[in-house]
């Protein structure tokens, strides 16, 4: 393949992205990934995808690979709801969590302004919308929903207290939590169960109209993310599937809350939306978001756009919780997909999956980067390649031969307690 050019779109500018938009069509569900965390070119351009989307095609919302209470915050603030603040700077201090500068960065500034002046410009329901997927914020939800309920439902509330006595004795640190139920019976899965019960039972009405629903899923995101970190201590494929399928319901849910004709963008690694069934995850009894969202909606209805480059820098950590840098990224592993790319020409480029099924080589899995929040450039080739067969994985795909690292927000991190199970951290 290497030496058997193929049919490319140039990318250079924003109209260079017509031709992706036309194979989008009417598809209800875009997913836009990313070959790492901390890469500039990744949210730029699928900054640009975006707004051609919600402009064009009058998609709903974007839905992201961020906890939902953070995202959240960012929501009301595009929609202007009261008291959601002014400065799109100080909002995005919400991301606190380790890694902040997934979000927490100039790129997202960027694209958080363009929606909310986009929204400015629109009457409530027109109105595009920024949520999170991810499970990861138990005690944030928990908090959030005792904070609202205690002045709106007292029975609610009281359910909500207990579930967080329930965890106090662990110190808000969820492998502490999962470590002390590993093997003794003392989880607090029922009171979590008993609290979004009570809180799927309540309704009020706010100057926020989605209030109700935003503390419906922190529940949920309490509920799931309870089994999640009881999954996470036992190791395996679990935990991965678990919290993709927590990522895939609050799509459900996000589509179903925005009626019939809602459309969604999501962002995610790679390594979540690029159909895992293509992928060694499968071998090992993984699934993600990609795969089950063509599996729910058809893949007439689902596009989803893988993202990768050849060399570079990013930001990362050397471990789970470590200061935030910036690293080289060096050239693709020889023989891997952003290898090939690189050797047909220097191009940035849209590749789409329809213009390659019938290259020789391309139905077999090849090495595929995909680089985590935590990375060592010294050790990529020994695990941050995924066997891929590219073109069934995706449905286009966007190569860069040369990226920046993302620009970060400077703040100070907290909560960066979540055990490494797995090498690559996405």
């Amino acid at each position: 393949m290497a030496n058997k050019p193929f049919q490319y779109t140039p990318l250079t500018k924003e109209r260079d992205l017509d031709n992706l938009i036309q194979e989008i069509g009417d598809a209800r569900v875009v997913m836009l990934g990313e070959a790492s965390h901390g890469t500039s070119e990744y949210y730029t351009w699928r900054t640009a995808i975006s707004r051609r989307l919600i402009e064009e095609k009058g998609f709903t919302f974007i839905a992201v690979e961020g906890d939902w209470p953070e995202c959240y915050a960012v929501n009301r603030l595009i929609k202007g709801y009261q008291n959601s603040g002014n400065k799109i700077a100080d909002v995005l201090q919400v991301y606190r969590r380790w890694p902040t500068w997934m979000w927490a960065n100039w790129e997202v500034a960027a694209l958080i302004e363009w929606l909310r002046e986009h929204n400015n410009q629109h009457n409530p329901r027109e109105k595009a919308g920024f949520y999170g997927l991810d499970v990861y914020s138990l005690w944030e939800s928990l908090d959030q929903i005792v904070r609202y309920l205690e002045h709106n439902d007292g029975q609610a509330a009281e359910a909500a207290r207990l579930a967080i006595n329930c965890f106090e004795p662990f110190n808000r640190d969820p492998q502490t939590y999962a470590q002390a139920t590993a093997f003794v019976p003392t989880d607090c899965e029922n009171e979590v169960i008993e609290m979004l019960q009570r809180v799927q039972q309540h309704r009020t009405y706010t100057d926020d109209p989605e209030q109700d629903f935003n503390t419906q899923q922190n529940a949920r995101v309490a509920a799931n993310a309870e089994r999640y970190y009881r999954a996470m201590i036992r190791g395996g494929e679990n935990s991965w599937n678990l919290r993709d399928t927590h990522m895939m319901e609050t799509l459900d849910h996000l589509l179903e809350f925005h009626g019939p004709d809602a459309k969604a963008i999501v962002w995610e690694h790679n390594t979540h939306i690029g159909d895992a069934r293509y992928t060694d995850m499968a071998d090992n009894g993984m699934f993600n978001i990609g795969q089950l969202a063509r599996e729910k909606y058809g893949r007439d209805n689902v596009r989803l756009v893988g993202f990768g480059s050849y060399q570079g820098t990013v930001i990362a950590g050397k471990s789970w919780g470590a200061p935030m840098q910036k690293m080289d990224v060096p050239p693709a592993m020889s023989g891997s997909w952003e290898e090939m790319l690189h050797s047909i020409s220097t191009d940035d480029k849209i590749i789409l999956s329809k213009d390659i099924k019938h290259l020789p080589g391309l139905q077999e899995r090849i090495g595929h980067r995909a680089i985590g929040v935590v990375y060592d450039p010294k050790f990529e080739m020994f695990g941050n390649y995924v066997p891929t067969v590219i073109p069934d994985r995706y449905d286009a795909f966007i190569y860069f031969d040369e990226t920046e690292a993302v620009h970060p927000l400077r703040m100070k991190s907290r909560g960066a307690k979540e055990p490494d199970l797995y090498p690559w951290n996405y």
